[in-house]
């Protein structure tokens, strides 16, 4: 055996302990806007029409509808905000044309000139349209609202995709990098170009995410310069990011984040129907998929819960050629992101390795990017996305305000 895999099979006897703990803590969080957002039937409210509809939309960041919505950070709390629930065209994977779900969200503070605006990506919230942010935004119940409360509360505007396949038709390319980057940043032009939400074209753009949401925002950060140089983006805060998927599968294989393997299979066959996942699943996996489809991500990581590759296949996909070359497509850290950047992970994750996340910084780094890095040694992946925000948005403020910041890559 061997070093590696020494290490790491103490490091999943070491934190084993802490799974259920986690487990806890991301089931609370989520089990119950799962069952709300079930309850109301339909993932997102009716939309009408803008008037940037009324042509065809050839572009992308174009807002196609847009319907009055609210956002509540817990149930039944209110906030003193102007919310839409929008759809607007983006491009998958692949760079076809497709239609992504999100909400705005401005701030009523009678504020004038100039505001900022976040794009914001959640992490993992499942593969079912009810499981979008949009769908628990009304009901207080997505995950990280409260979180996109602070920067509300900042007094800047935020949008928040729901990625390709949540709350519009078809399935959820969950972790397909180049899709997920596209939805953010085409987020941001939608939110730009709406004529309700008092935002500029020349509005200062800052990118944020976690987990998944930290995969989407890095591919954001790598694809500015080519796929949205107009956007005039100063900062991107991105944490607990899955830079190297195989990694990450390799890491949880057994482990707490064993569900979370199956799903990125099926949002990877969803963007690249091509890969045939269904050949590859024995009837175990089939259910699994199935089962995945229809809930949110606290159900099915208790669902997946310490499964191996090899319980729910018949051969495992992951070793084959074609696999590991669309996996290898969505790794971060291929290229430099054009303008600052603030990565943090916490150094007790339990899903993405703190290994990934300075790999990450090291890549970044070695190709010229300006890296701020924050560890957080006694964070697993929970506390990180809870406490490492907070000193990431403080970052972002100081990007909106011209700061200039150094990095500390050497």
């Amino acid at each position: 055996m061997s070093h590696m895999s020494r290490s790491r099979n103490r490091n999943r006897n070491r934190l084993r302990a802490r799974a259920v703990a986690t487990l806890t803590a991301l089931a609370a969080l989520t089990f119950t806007a799962t069952a709300t957002a079930t309850a109301t039937a339909t993932a997102t409210p009716p939309a009408t029409a803008t008037a940037s509809a009324a042509a065809t939309p050839t572009a992308p960041g174009d807002l196609l509808t847009s319907a009055p919505t609210s956002f509540h950070p817990l149930p039944n709390q209110p906030t003193h905000t102007n919310a839409w629930h929008i759809t607007y065209r983006s491009t998958t994977a692949k760079g076809a044309p497709n239609v992504v779900s999100g909400t705005v969200i401005v701030p009523k503070d009678g504020r004038t000139g100039p505001r900022p605006l976040v794009t914001y990506a959640v992490g993992t919230v499942g593969l079912a349209d009810q499981c979008a942010p949009s769908a628990g935004f009304p009901h207080g119940k997505t995950t990280e609202a409260s979180l996109i409360n602070q920067a509300v509360q900042r007094g800047w505007a935020v949008v928040v995709t729901d990625y390709e396949g949540l709350g519009t038709p078809g399935d959820h390319t969950y972790t397909v990098g180049r899709a997920e980057g596209h939805a953010v940043l085409d987020a941001a032009r939608a939110a730009l170009r709406h004529p309700e939400a008092g935002l500029s074209a020349d509005s200062p753009v800052g990118i944020m995410g976690y987990s998944q949401g930290g995969q989407a925002s890095s591919w954001a950060a790598e694809l500015h310069d080519s796929y949205a140089p107009e956007l005039n983006v100063k900062g991107t805060a991105t944490g607990g990011v899955p830079a190297d998927l195989l990694e990450v599968a390799d890491f949880n294989d057994g482990n707490i984040g064993a569900g979370l393997i199956l799903m990125a299979a099926t949002g990877q066959n969803a963007a690249f129907p091509e890969l045939e996942l269904d050949k590859y699943l024995n009837t175990k996996g089939r259910v699994f998929v199935d089962f995945m489809k229809k809930n949110c991500v606290a159900v099915d990581t208790v669902a997946g819960l310490f499964q191996r590759i090899s319980d729910v296949t018949v051969t495992n996909p992951l070793d084959q050629p074609d696999w590991q070359q669309r996996l290898n497509e969505s790794n971060v850290g291929t290229r430099a992101p054009d303008h600052p950047v603030y990565l943090y992970h916490g150094g007790l994750d339990e899903l993405i390795p703190y290994s990934v996340g300075k790999q990450l910084r090291a890549d970044w780094c070695g190709r010229g990017a300006n890296v701020q890095w924050r560890s957080h040694p006694l964070l697993g992946h929970i506390g990180g996305v809870t406490v490492g925000a907070f000193p990431a948005m403080d970052w972002l403020d100081e990007r909106f305000a011209g700061k200039p910041t150094q990095g500390n890559c050497q």
